[in-house]
């Protein structure tokens, strides 16, 4: 008598109750409309600045502090441990290995290194000041704090867009959806690109 071999039933790993993957489109639409309106301000700046430069002869070009640098540097690595927190917390969130401890930790290192940045923009303006360079020393210092601090400003509103993340995926059940995450990583690394975009700025226009 054949006897049949039936395979044992498979088990449908779900996410944890609370998480979801569902992705909701106007966040990712919403997102990607405030980078283009972010994009197109500073890209006035930029045109501000070369107009101001061949309009006058009081244009007298600064020493960039050097913390800068360093700065670049920290918000550049807190762009890649965003990236390795984005996959954990979607691999979390799908049930696939990864735990919440270390997306909460990758999270954390990035939320950390953020703050580092905006420290050390703070800390390159008191160096300046220290030069006596103030805002209103001439035209290359108006526009260096002000690209500087409308940026660390956008930098400040993506802290708070981690905290919040961090916030939503603490509870013993999550309230965060991936395309949270996804919408605050992009946020995260455009202000990195944005960064680096007005360094160069800085250094070769002011």
């Amino acid at each position: 008598m054949a006897t049949t071999v039936h395979e044992p039933p498979k088990i449908e790993q779900k996410p944890p109750t609370g998480v979801t993957d569902r992705p909701p489109e106007p966040a990712r639409t919403g997102i990607w409309v405030g980078l283009a309106a972010i994009a197109m301000s500073f890209a006035a700046f930029t045109s501000a600045i070369i107009v101001r430069q061949g309009s006058g002869n009081d244009w007298q070009h600064i020493v960039v502090p050097r913390i800068l640098f360093f700065n670049t540097a920290i918000l550049i690595l807190s762009s890649l441990t965003l990236e390795v927190a984005r996959k954990k917390v979607a691999s979390f969130i799908r049930g696939q290995g990864a735990t919440r401890a270390q997306a909460m930790g990758w999270l954390t290192a990035t939320l950390g290194m953020g703050l580092v940045f905006v420290a050390g923009q703070y800390a390159a303006w008191l160096q300046l000041r220290s030069e006596g360079l103030y805002l209103a020393t001439n035209p290359n210092c108006s526009f260096f704090y002000l690209l500087t601090a409308v940026h660390a400003i956008h930098v400040l509103g993506g802290l708070g867009g981690l905290a919040r993340v961090i916030r939503r995926l603490a509870p013993a059940v999550p309230i965060l959806r991936k395309s949270t995450m996804d919408a605050t990583s992009y946020y995260w690394h455009f202000m990195g690109i944005l960064w680096v975009y007005l360094l160069c700025v800085v250094w070769l226009k002011l």
